[in-house]
């Protein structure tokens, strides 16, 4: 299967409206024929990262839109830093996510070469762990995981492996919803 990222926008920013969605998201995975790997809310509890395992793209997409929900269009992603049963054992998406929207002209390949080099200055920054990227197979963005204390620690740790943060979220405190 293949991993799909889609961002959604939270109708009702409350605490048990996030929770609804996520299950509700769960639900409409699995009826796909897919499943919830992954979702993380910001902490002011307006937008949520969700990557869902599933075989078709299109038939994903329109489970999504069939259920109203205010959606990006799922894009494949590639799992970086760690495994898919990593991620489902530890579902922690971290304090911090980083937003980089990767240059143009860059391919995979490169990509991954540059963050296999880059990733050992992370201990550079003891004080932040990184945990996962999640890389649009197309190139356009990619979003990286954090433990760190504040915000500033995050860019200082960017700072050393040379990437750019072009938008950073904290991330609320939750367990996502998943489908069994």
């Amino acid at each position: 299967m293949s991993l799909f990222l889609t961002e959604i926008t939270v109708a009702d920013q409350s605490r048990s409206g996030v929770e609804t969605l996520l299950e509700v998201l769960a639900v409409t995975a699995g009826n796909a024929g897919g499943s919830l790997l992954d979702a993380q809310v910001s902490q002011d509890l307006d937008q949520v990262f969700a990557v869902i395992e599933h075989e078709d793209q299109s038939a994903l997409a329109t489970a999504i839109s069939d259920h109203g929900l205010s959606a990006t269009e799922p894009a494949e992603v590639r799992l970086v830093g760690a495994t898919i049963e990593e991620v489902r054992e530890h579902a922690t998406g971290g304090e911090y996510l980083v937003e980089w929207d990767l240059p143009a002209g860059l391919t995979m390949d490169a990509y991954l070469a540059r963050k296999k080099e880059k990733s050992p200055l992370y201990a550079e920054v003891p004080e932040v762990t990184f945990l996962r990227t999640y890389v649009r197979e197309d190139l356009g963005k990619c979003l990286c995981f954090y433990d760190a204390p504040d915000e500033d620690a995050v860019c200082r740790a960017r700072e050393v492996v040379g990437a750019p943060v072009d938008r950073l979220h904290r991330l609320a405190d939750q367990t996502p919803a998943r489908q069994p």
